[in-house]
């Protein structure tokens, strides 16, 4: 539905180093605050901590944050942990408020506040549901059914899941993009946040096609970065559901549109990222891939740049100083970037039908190059 985690605006810490602690989905806190709620309001009592098995067996522990029972319901909540991960909803508290159901309805689910609801097709989830992915449903189905069925009852249930501050948490993610509206998503595949796995970003642009294409749209902007958006938008003005934020991604980007095409891309991104994909990285994160400043003097070399002024773009400290000497020598570097760039996308799109737009924008968002 969206990323797993919601990554966004807490920074990511760089790669290397000692091993980073894995957090918890909020698919999987949900699980356990379910479970909790549904023991209370059979035996009046919350198991505290509350174990769950995940997909891949193993079996986390969450201790409660809240506890309520009443006529008729029973909430559990617990705040949930993402590790060293980069993840808004690291400290939300996630709640789980299970109600009877009339017989014969079955396992029920419901957007509690903060949580938000599906608008748009082309998501796991239809228009009208909860955005409660598949795998925290299926998770939270199996433990109820194996409960009522321990205790002899019917799995007869409405499980609303909330999230105390939630519409202003998924405001940092993509949902609002995605059509998702009122709230952050119950998200998860496996139960665990692995810290920088990359999958979680990637996911998220792959939905974001997904809905593009549902709506029918023939023309996306992919952007490393808000700045770069922003000046491509300017020149277009696409509807919102058509903006996918690659971020450092690009190969995560056109892998899927290989198989999954949508007819116009514009990728658009500052001088330094696209010169990296220029060089043929697909991941353009920092820690990553690394700016060649070889490649960038042969680049300017070709537009007939002196050989006698090769060494001030060797011994140039970053992408942007390189930029300001060529253009201080008259030459369009950014041009010539933006075609290697558009290259790069075309031959990793292996030939599905995909028309390529590269804008090269400055940190001001002044568009440098288009191609």
């Amino acid at each position: 539905m969206n990323n797993e985690p919601e990554t966004a605006l807490r920074k990511p810490h760089e790669p290397g180093g000692a091993p980073l602690r894995r957090g918890w989905t909020t698919g999987a806190c949900a699980t356990a605050a379910t479970k909790a709620a549904l023991l209370a309001l059979i035996t009046g009592e919350f198991p505290d901590p509350v174990a769950i098995i995940l997909p891949k067996g193993e079996v986390p522990h969450f201790q409660l944050a809240i506890e309520s029972i009443g006529e008729g319901y029973a909430m559990a909540g617990i705040v949930k942990d993402a590790g060293e991960d980069p993840d808004v909803t690291h400290g939300a508290t996630i709640i789980s408020t299970v109600f009877p159901a009339p017989p014969g309805s079955g396992i029920q689910f419901a957007a509690g506040e903060g949580v938000g609801t599906v608008t748009l097709p082309g998501l796991p989830i239809p228009p009208g549901q909860a955005a409660i992915n598949p795998v925290p449903r299926e998770m939270m189905t199996k433990i109820c059914e194996e409960i009522c069925a321990e205790y002899d009852l019917p799995a007869d249930l409405l499980i609303a899941i909330s999230v105390p501050d939630g519409e202003e948490l998924a405001k940092q993610t993509w949902n609002p993009r995605l059509g998702i509206v009122g709230g952050i998503s119950i998200l998860g595949t496996t139960g665990i946040v692995h810290p920088f796995s990359c999958a979680a970003w990637i996911h998220s642009i792959h939905r974001g096609i997904d809905v593009s294409r549902a709506a029918g749209l023939k023309h996306v902007l992919a952007a490393t970065g808000s700045t770069s958006e922003d000046a491509a938008q300017a020149i277009y003005n696409l509807p919102e559901i058509a903006l996918l934020d690659m971020g450092d991604f690009a190969g995560g980007l056109l892998k899927y549109l290989r198989v999954h095409p949508i007819d116009r891309l514009t990728i658009a991104g500052g001088f330094a990222k696209l010169t990296k994909l220029a060089q043929g990285a697909l991941d353009l994160h920092s820690g990553r891939s690394q700016v060649d400043m070889t490649f960038l003097a042969d680049e300017a070399e070709k537009l007939g740049l002196d050989p006698a002024e090769r060494n001030r773009i060797l011994n140039a400290n970053t992408a942007q100083e390189v930029l300001e000497i060529t253009q201080e020598l008259g030459f369009d570097l950014a041009h010539a970037i933006a075609i290697k760039a558009k290259q790069t996308a075309i031959d990793t799109l292996k030939g599905a039908p995909v028309d390529v737009e590269v804008i090269v924008t400055d940190r001001k968002g002044t568009v440098l190059a288009r191609v």
